[in-house]
Order: structure tokens, then C-alpha cells, then sequence
């Protein structure tokens, strides 16, 4: 009865002597791996198994018999130990297992239980769980109108490159820019016109940052910024000027009210210094007041904060 018990059992069962021989080899096995009781009884475990000569289960083998310590067997260096495979096919892609070695004695003589789960299912859920939480992640960083950096994904690069720039003593520069007049354009074209209009602007700007370090990001709003690594302020400056031309060359038509006829940008250059502007906070204000005196000069212009 206890041998029927055990073969209707729903994992891998397999019982080694000590000369790790196997003697006993249940009903799972035998439809997973295409071989019968009868087949493999009396077998040297790597007669059974020689592809398993060398590898961690044979040393767990091993240890179990000698030592009489049992095993658990990490996933993360052999999901697939013994060629198993969904039950009747014998063949394709193994199922992933869940192995525990436990050292037994009967009378004088020492014994080992292999037990073998299939643990597809559960891997499978946990890889699609990390994919989910993946796209969750990659989503919560990613502006859902424009599809560019959000202002967290800008917050974080921003406190990184900060933090690399007082390390190495390497330029950093930052980037503020609000599409001029916005709040007449979306009063005169409605406010899905607005979010197209946002959506065109953010992707004419992304695409002129070149350099996979540079962030592109909504900071709020009609406001855009850019964290650029390595980038001195002269050098930021001729970027901004370059989002500008390019922003204004698209010819988007703005309404009567706004100051210029065409869609615009207004930018704020900063940069990363060691004794003034050292961190995100100085460095933002900086930039802002700067995008202001852009503003207030006419827009559509760039302006480098000298404070």
C-alpha cells in the first residue's frame, strides 16, 4: 500500500542506497521522464543520469549519503536538473524543479530521498509578477502625455549626476524651458489641442538631446527640462539654442493672443559649482530665475544664469 501511496504522490520521488544506487522511483517520474521503474531500479544514479556527472547534484548526492546532510538544492544555478518534461512528451523544454536531498537510515544502511517538484506554474507567475512590476517601474518614471522622463525620473537623475559631479569634479548643466504663451494657446485651440501640443514640443525637444546620458523630462505642466552630464555652461547653452531654433522652425501655429505667432520656447541655462550652485535645489532656482529673465526679455530666447 505505502509503495501505491507514494507513487500517486505529485512530485518526483526517488530513493538511493548507499552505493547510490537507485531503488526506488515513483509513478511522477516515470511520466516525466519517459522511463519506467523497472528501467532504471538497480541503476547507479549517473548511470541514470551521466549529464549530471560533475554538476552540484551529484556533490549533493554525495554529501546527503556520506555526511548525512541534507539539501536544498538553489534554483538560481540549475532550474532544470534532471531531464524532466511535462508528463507524456518526453521531449521540448523541461519543467523547472524544486529539489530537496534528505539522508535516511533503514536499519544499518543509509538511503537518500530525492524529491523533485515542478515548479513551472510558480516560476512562471513570479516571472510574470517581475514583468508587471518591471512596466510599473519603467511607467511611474515615464510623463504619461508625452511619453518623455516624469518629474521623478528627472528628480533621480538630477540627485545622481549631482552627486557623480561632486565626486569627479565633472561639469553638469541644467536646462528649464516653458512653452511661451501656453495659456492662451490652450484657451484659443481647447485643451486636447494643448496636450498635442505639449506631446509635439516634448518629442522636438528629446530628439535634439543626441547623447543617451541626457534627459529629456516634463518638469510640470508646459515646463520641460534636461539634466545634461559632462556639459559645460557654454556648451548647455548652445544645446538650449538649438532646442530653441529648432522648436520655433516647426512653425506650429499659436493663438492671436500669444506674443509670437508661432509655438516658442523660452529656456533657462544653469550649471553645476562646486562653491555656489551645488545642489539640486540651488541649481533649479538658478535655472528659474533665469527661464523668468527669459520671459521677461521677449521669450523665445535662452539665458545662462551667472549668480
Amino acid at each position: 500500500m505505502y509503495g501505491r501511496v507514494l507513487g500517486l504522490a505529485n512530485l518526483g520521488l526517488m530513493v538511493l542506497d548507499s552505493d547510490q544506487r537507485i531503488v526506488f522511483w515513483n509513478q511522477w517520474l516515470a511520466s516525466r521522464s519517459g522511463m519506467a521503474a523497472s528501467r532504471v531500479q538497480g541503476l547507479l544514479f549517473l548511470e541514470a543520469f551521466p549529464e549530471l556527472s560533475g554538476q552540484r547534484m551529484e556533490q549533493a548526492v554525495h554529501t546527503a549519503l556520506a555526511n548525512n546532510l541534507p539539501t536544498v538544492l538553489p534554483q538560481n544555478q540549475n532550474r532544470s536538473p534532471f531531464p524532466l518534461f511535462a508528463a507524456g512528451t518526453w521531449g521540448g523544454e523541461r519543467v523547472e524543479q524544486a529539489v530537496t536531498l534528505t539522508p535516511f537510515n533503514e536499519g544499518k544502511e543509509r538511503f537518500c530521498l530525492v524529491e523533485v517538484a515542478d515548479v513551472s506554474n510558480t516560476v512562471g507567475r513570479e516571472r510574470l509578477l517581475r514583468g508587471q512590476a518591471e512596466a510599473l517601474r519603467a511607467q511611474s518614471y515615464v510623463d504619461g502625455l508625452t511619453g518623455i522622463a516624469n518629474r521623478r525620473h528627472f528628480d533621480v537623475a538630477l540627485d545622481r549626476e549631482l552627486r557623480r559631479a561632486h565626486r569627479q569634479g565633472a561639469p553638469l548643466s541644467l536646462l528649464l524651458m516653458d512653452i511661451d504663451s501656453f495659456k492662451a494657446y490652450n484657451d484659443h485651440f481647447g485643451h486636447q489641442q494643448g496636450d498635442a501640443c505639449l506631446t509635439l514640443v516634448a518629442e522636438a525637444f528629446a530628439s535634439r538631446l543626441q547623447r543617451p546620458a541626457d534627459l529629456a523630462a516634463r518638469y510640470g505642466g508646459e515646463e520641460f527640462a534636461a539634466v545634461l552630464p559632462d556639459t559645460s555652461a557654454e556648451q548647455a547653452a548652445q544645446h538650449a539654442e538649438v532646442i530653441r531654433a529648432y522648436v520655433e522652425s516647426l512653425k506650429m501655429a499659436h493663438a492671436p493672443k500669444a506674443v509670437h505667432s508661432h509655438v516658442t520656447l523660452s529656456i533657462g541655462v544653469a550649471s553645476f559649482d562646486k562653491e555656489r550652485l551645488n545642489d539640486a535645489k540651488a541649481l533649479l532656482e538658478a535655472a528659474d530665475r533665469a527661464l523668468y529673465t527669459a520671459k521677461r526679455e521677449g521669450r523665445n530666447c535662452v539665458i545662462v544664469a551667472r549668480d
